[in-house]
C-alpha cells in the first residue's frame, strides 16, 4: 500500500485560497413549526486552491465578448462538497461565488470540483 502522506502535504503546500462551503439544509420555524430550505455552512475558510483557465473560444459579438473559463477547486478529500454545494472562494483579497459541479471521486491526496461562477455580471 502506498502511503500518501508526503504527496498530499506536497499538494497542500499549494493552497493558498480559503473556501467556504454552503449547501441548503432543511430547519423547522420555531414558531409556526414549518419546514423550509435555508442556505447554511457546512465547512468554513478551508485552504485550498482555485485553478481557472480560458477555454479556447469566445462567444464575441458586436455588442459584447464573452469569454469562457474553466474553474477546478484543489481541497481536501475528506469534505463531502455535493453538486450544487454553494462555495464562495476568497484568493488574494478577492471573493467570489461559484457552485459545484458534480464532483470527481475524490484521490487519496486531494479532490477537484468544478465550479461554476455565480456573481458574474
Amino acid at each position: 500500500m502506498i502511503d500518501y502522506s508526503k504527496h498530499r502535504a506536497a499538494i497542500e503546500k499549494l493552497y493558498e485560497d480559503k473556501a467556504t462551503i454552503s449547501r441548503y439544509v432543511t430547519s423547522e420555524d420555531p414558531v409556526s413549526k414549518k419546514s423550509r430550505q435555508q442556505l447554511a455552512p457546512v465547512f468554513t475558510n478551508q485552504p485550498c486552491r482555485l485553478s481557472q483557465s480560458d477555454l479556447a473560444s469566445n462567444g464575441q459579438t458586436e455588442a459584447q465578448n464573452n469569454i469562457a473559463s474553466e474553474s477546478k477547486l484543489f481541497i481536501a478529500p475528506e469534505l463531502s462538497i455535493q453538486q450544487g454545494d454553494e462555495i464562495e472562494v476568497t484568493k488574494g483579497g478577492v471573493t467570489r461565488k461559484y457552485q459545484a459541479g458534480e464532483p470527481f471521486p475524490p484521490y487519496p491526496t486531494h479532490q477537484e470540483v468544478s465550479l461554476q461562477r455565480k456573481d458574474k455580471a
